[in-house]
């Protein structure tokens, strides 16, 4: 093997490493973080950071800054001892807590976008801003719902409903009962939207009933609309969405 060969493979080598959080981020973490984030992030005395999106670091520079800085008027301090490049280790460590590991899976990601294009799931999901918001969106789904998760998401719809998803029933005394998902709710009223999208507004003391479905969801059932290989090739395609344009 030639020089330059043995150089490209050391350089791809690297490449492949580089996708990885430094080692540094990790050992930084467990010694500035753990105590109030917990061990895996997954929150204590501070918030969980093991979640794709952070609401106050919603890029790598804030999270830096945020390490560096500390928060204002909360526990979180600054950690100015840091050098820049132990910030930057920590913060690509922090990021990784919230992404799911890629898993070998049995599908083709291809041929199961085609089948969710065919099956009609943007009527209800978005995917890299193609797509209807009914449901939830699905652009980062890979990174935040492991494989066994998507495919459960898929044949039982119902057995794990998010809360912003809730399914609502309300009736008056001149209308139909209208049924969907909670958009918002105060004291006084309740907004509604529809499986066809369409929005409602109703004040409570106008409702003769208002019944919060806690186990139902507007999606259907795909167990027997799918073979098991088409299954397949939808969550391989689901978990290869992980955020990127």
């Amino acid at each position: 093997m030639t020089r330059v060969a043995v150089f490209v493979l050391l350089f791809a080598a690297g490449l492949l490493r580089s996708q990885d959080p430094p080692p540094r981020g990790k050992k930084l973490f467990e010694t500035h973080c753990a105590l109030c984030h917990g061990a895996t992030g997954a929150g204590g005395r501070g918030p969980d950071l093991a979640r794709p999106a952070l609401p106050r670091a919603p890029d790598d520079e804030s999270l830096r800054k945020i390490i560096a800085e500390g928060i204002p008027g909360t526990e979180m301090p600054q950690f100015w001892q840091l050098s820049p490049g132990e910030a930057g280790d920590l913060a690509a460590y922090v990021r990784s807590l919230g992404q799911i590991a890629i898993v070998p899976l049995p599908g083709d990601a291809e041929r199961g976008r085609l089948l969710y294009e065919k099956s009609g799931c943007s009527a209800c999901h978005i995917v890299r801003g193609a797509g209807n918001g009914l449901g939830p969106e699905l652009t980062d789904a890979g990174a935040r719902r492991n494989p066994d998760y998507l495919r459960e998401s898929i044949v039982k719809p119902a057995a794990s409903v998010p809360p912003q998803f809730l399914v609502v029933t309300v009736a008056t005394r001149t209308g139909p009962a209208i049924r969907g998902l909670r958009v918002n709710e105060d004291t006084f009223t309740i907004q509604l939207r529809d499986a066809a999208g369409r929005f409602y507004s109703f004040r409570k003391a106008a409702l003769v009933n208002l019944k919060k479905e806690t186990d139902a969801t507007l999606m259907p059932s795909y167990e027997l609309k799918f073979s098991s290989a088409e299954l397949d090739d939808l969550v391989a395609f689901l978990a290869s969405l992980r955020g990127e344009l």
